[in-house]
């Protein structure tokens, strides 16, 4: 079926400066619901953990972990691996999907954890919710000297112009994290090194209505916005784009990842 491309909005520029309040409010929103977003969010390519991982890695810390959407990745690769994140409910669905990860409930900021015992330090679709002086600092004192800091996001590929009108309909803060230029690491970590991968998820009309019920914007929000943003995302999909209840629809992504050696 072919589809006319919606006009494209006016794009936002760079990831968004969170003070420590913003950061606290919006992050809020993810201390429920861990089981929703462990059904709904997709997983990462193995590329990117190719990318993140260094060769001779054996131990890393989680931060932000979630539900463990990336900590099971790692583990998967035979890494010892704590993941550490604030939410309970995030945490619980952790624990089932990666039982041989230690479980921590703490900030990335202050972790509680012994200091340098990890050869590297992953922070997935988090990182923007931590601060990065504090979280810096802390994965400082958590790696071994020569560790790897490895950061990463998920975001729909708002290159494709119906993907950006759709992240605009659902409030999708899709639109800034593969940003080159902005350093998100801080000293003594040393040169930020990039890589990007696009691929394709395979979801439905009800799945992107669920996707849209894991972000943080409709965590938050009443239920006349709710309302509203359902019955524009019913709209945008069956009548202007022309999809089905129950079709597949190809969701483009791009994953983009950042990773910074300790340098001693």
């Amino acid at each position: 079926m072919s589809r006319p491309d919606p006009p494209v909005p006016p794009r936002p520029a760079g990831d968004p400066r969170l003070d420590e309040a913003s950061r606290r409010t919006l992050g809020a929103a993810f201390q429920a619901g861990g089981e929703h977003y462990h059904a709904v969010r997709p997983t990462y390519p193995e590329q990117i953990v190719d990318f993140m991982v260094p060769a001779g890695a054996r131990t890393a810390v989680d931060l932000g972990a979630g539900t463990g959407l990336f900590t099971r990745l790692l583990a998967a690769r035979g890494l010892e691996v704590t993941a550490v994140d604030p939410s309970a409910s995030m945490l619980g669905p952790l624990r089932r999907a990666v039982p041989t990860a230690t479980a921590v409930q703490a900030r990335a900021e202050r972790t509680g954890l012994p200091g340098g015992g990890f050869d590297l330090a992953t922070s997935a679709q988090a990182w923007h919710w931590i601060d990065p002086h504090a979280g810096s600092a802390e994965a400082v004192r958590l790696l071994r000297p020569g560790g790897t800091l490895a950061l990463v996001w998920n975001q729909l590929d708002t290159t494709v112009p119906w993907v950006h009108r759709l992240t605009r309909i659902m409030h999708a803060g899709d639109v800034h994290a593969a940003d080159p230029d902005r350093r998100r690491t801080r000293a003594p970590f040393g040169a930020e090194e990039h890589h990007q991968v696009r691929w394709t998820d395979r979801t439905t009309p009800a799945g992107l209505h669920a996707l849209m019920a894991s972000r943080s914007y409709w965590l938050r929000s009443p239920a006349a916005i709710r309302t509203r943003m359902t019955t524009n995302l019913d709209w945008y999909l069956l009548e202007h784009l022309g999809f089905s209840a129950g079709e597949p629809i190809e969701l483009p992504y791009l994953t983009f990842a950042v990773r910074a050696a300790l340098v001693d």
